[in-house]
């Protein structure tokens, strides 16, 4: 629905928006495959990398339907159906503030709810990458302002007086001596009027947008409201449990049942191509039987975890260049004064406080599954597809998730309980344990890199160069067409956050070698950025030594004069001020810089860090972030400091391991993560808006703090950290 009225700010970013999501849409489609030779791979493949690396977050719903996103009761609320889920990054609120505004309603009249499948409102997208409320910032506020319009079009004609005589104040319509309630005029419409787009409301108007308001969430979840997927129920509901192999690589081949099947609270044993599950009155009852039965299961070979490390390896596999500038390669391929540096990053799970799950009732032709998702219309369809059915008949209602992080964006679990659920004709609930959770996680992959620089006489950089080996993160995703691998070549979620930043430097590259790896990897939150950021700029600082410059001077000499590169340059300048950042250590305290660009959103941060009785502390962390117009800046800073901490506990603590071809630890405490006692006694956030859009929010904050806690190590031990978790005794 376009915007014909909007000002004239509004309208150029839409044709740009528009302009990039064709890029990103047919870049990485059969188009681009079909347009380019086999010669001008390397450069279309360049072109398409910069184009995700930049794009600008993007919406693939229906922006032109305002009764399927908003209903209006007869008390005179709104519901807004939101096709976002809502997994603690603090969509909801962000959405409710945008579209109060343009209703010109209080919050409080606000209830903002996950759209089931049925309604319509379908997100192709999914909720990932940062792109919630960047990415409907114009269509749901031009949802609300249309459906505002509706309202008062069918008002004037209750009331007997035009349009333009009509105001409104907190959802109700006056005009000619007389006021009637929105809740009270949609009572009495049988068939809406969709008008063209009004005008927007300006920014120097808004009563909500860029207020610290509290989350619209809040009351369910400090008075522990059912509302998470492993609160769902259903009457008569009963528990399902699935065998999964402990094993990598593991092929369902058949099982003896003979055990599991007389049982207590056993319903029924369902066997199928691809798996085995029960079906049983309680939750442990069906547990119990799944131990007692007896699969079997193909596997290929036995893997460790040294076999694992030796394939993420730069130089093994075939090299896509995903951005070139100059000739680096040139300029380092004598080692004369070229600077060579390594970093490695471990396999990291999840470890989301809610294991995966769902309950699904298939009655007759018609399945409802509740389910904490990231990908409603994926999981719909996988259904449907699984049942042989018809997409319309899988009613997919979203819950909150208890943490997403990229867990949810593939839930084929809907399935199994779809399946089950149909072979007892009754509800079935079925979750993972905390085990196989953990050993059926789909990994952040293992990383290896590879960084070589020049620098000139002046001290600044002549060429860099990045190398990443990485397993997959979007190839063979649910959410990538298997046709993207060939055109792309590399990886997208792997390589987020590996290309080069620093764009005044006069030749500059970033290579990607990708890996497949025996076990699952996929989205983790950041994707690649954590560990791509803690590569480069842990080089960054090394170079900087060399060229005897502070850290901070040495960036900014090397960022372009552009937008992007002014706003990075403003946010080192102001988190080095802010933090009051030193060279120097004192009081047996160290500060670490670092900083990123992600989705478009610059990030700086300064991690203040001691060693003491042989373990890191991190004691401050002050952080600037450029995300532009903060809808909830609470909010976003709740997201910067959360971003922080899980940062912090990846850094620290986090890995995964395979042992006798078992991925471990299988319950938490083994798999060590930050506690209270390790999390920072300050988290300082500046916020900064210098871009007239909302932008990314809830991953560029993750990218510095690897880096940033890494360099002030080095300062404390003299030993550069090539490696996480860090080691001080490494």
């Amino acid at each position: 629905m376009a915007n014909n009225k909007s000002n004239e700010k509004e309208k150029q970013g839409k044709k740009k928006f528009s302009r990039r999501k064709f890029l990103v849409r047919s870049g990485i489609g059969v188009g681009v495959a079909l347009g380019v030779g086999y010669l001008t791979r390397p450069i279309w493949r360049r072109a398409i990398a910069h184009a995700v690396d930049t794009a600008e977050a993007m919406y693939l719903g229906d922006t032109k339907t305002p009764p399927i996103w908003f209903n209006i009761t007869p008390d005179n609320r709104i519901i807004l159906h939101s096709p976002k889920v809502e997994m603690g990054q603090g969509t909801f609120t962000g959405m409710a503030q945008m579209a109060a505004e343009e209703l010109e309603v209080d919050m409080e009249k606000i209830e903002v709810i996950h759209a089931a499948s049925e309604s319509g409102n379908l997100d192709s997208f999914a909720t990932g990458g940062s792109t919630s409320i960047a990415s409907l910032w114009i269509p749901l506020r031009e949802l609300a302002a249309t459906m505002r319009e509706m309202l008062k079009q069918e008002a004037s004609v209750i009331l007997g007086t035009s349009v333009e005589k009509l105001s409104i104040s907190n959802g109700i319509i006056s005009g000619g001596g007389q006021s009637i309630s929105y809740g009270d005029v949609a009572g009495k419409v049988k068939e809406w009027t969709i008008p063209d787009v009004p005008l927007l409301k300006d920014r120097s108007s808004f009563k909500h947008i860029g207020k610290p308001l509290p989350r619209v969430d809040l009351k369910q979840k400090v008075f522990g409201a059912p509302i998470f997927g492993m609160d769902a129920s259903m009457p008569d509901m009963l528990y399902g449990a699935v065998v999964r192999p402990d094993k990598i690589g593991a092929t369902y081949v058949d099982a003896d049942i003979s055990e599991a099947e007389g049982m207590a609270g056993v319903v029924k044993i369902v066997q199928e191509k691809d798996f085995v599950g029960v079906v049983a009155t309680s939750w442990t009852a069906a547990h119990n039987a799944k131990e007692a039965i007896k699969a079997n299961w193909q596997i290929d070979r036995e893997w460790q975890l040294k076999d694992i490390e030796s394939m993420i390896e730069v130089g093994k596999g075939d090299p896509i260049v995903i951005q070139k500038t100059g000739n680096a390669k040139r300029v380092l391929k004598n080692e004369e004064d070229v600077i060579i540096a390594e970093f490695k990053s471990p396999i990291g799970a999840h470890a989301q406080i809610e294991p995966s799950g769902s309950l699904a009732y298939v009655e007759d032709d018609k399945v409802t599954v509740m389910i904490p998702t990231q990908v409603v219309k994926i999981t719909r369809k996988e259904v449907a597809d699984r049942l042989g059915i018809k997409v319309d008949k899988v009613n997919i209602i979203p819950t909150f998730l208890g943490g997403g992080f990229g867990r949810r964006l593939h839930t084929p679990n809907a399935i199994q309980a779809a399946v089950l659920s149909k072979a007892v004709g009754k509800p079935v609930k079925c979750f993972f344990t905390r085990k196989e959770e953990f050993q059926k996680d789909t990994f952040r992959p293992p990383t290896h890199h590879v960084l070589k620089a020049k620098l000139n006489d002046q001290g600044l950089i002549k060429a860099i160069e990045h190398n990443i080996s990485s397993g997959d993160v979007m190839f063979g995703s649910a959410l990538v067409p298997g046709i993207a691998e060939p055109i792309v070549g590399a990886d997208v979620g792997a390589w987020r956050g590996g290309m080069i930043q620093y764009r005044r430097i006069p030749n500059f590259r970033a290579v990607s070698w990708r890996v497949k790896l025996p076990f699952a990897t996929s989205w983790w939150r950041s994707l690649g950025l954590l560990a791509n950021t803690f590569a480069i700029e842990s080089f960054m600082d090394e170079l900087a030594l060399k060229a005897k410059m502070s850290p901070v001077d040495f960036r900014l000499a090397q960022i372009q004069d552009d937008k992007p590169g002014n706003r990075l340059k403003k946010v080192i300048e102001t988190a080095a001020k802010a933090s009051g950042y030193r060279d120097e250590i004192i009081d047996n305290r160290a500060m670490g810089f670092a900083a990123s660009t992600d989705a478009n959103t610059p990030c700086a941060q300064v991690a203040e860090v001691s060693i003491e009785d042989g373990e890191i502390k991190v004691h401050k962390v002050t952080c600037v972030m450029d995300p532009g117009i903060s809808v909830n800046p609470d909010q976003v800073k709740a997201q910067c400091e959360g971003s922080i901490i899980m940062g912090m506990s990846a850094i620290l603590f986090e890995s995964m391991t395979v042992r006798d071809n078992e991925l471990s630890p299988i319950i938490y405490g083994p798999y060590e993560m930050a506690l209270m006692r390790n999390a920072p006694k300050e988290i300082d956030v500046i916020l900064l808006e210098n871009d007239d859009k909302p932008g990314a929010v809830g991953e560029p904050p993750l990218g510095p703090i690897g880096a940033a806690i890494a360099n002030a190590v080095f300062k404390l031990t003299g030993k550069r950290p090539r490696s996480f978790p860090i080691s001080i005794d490494a």
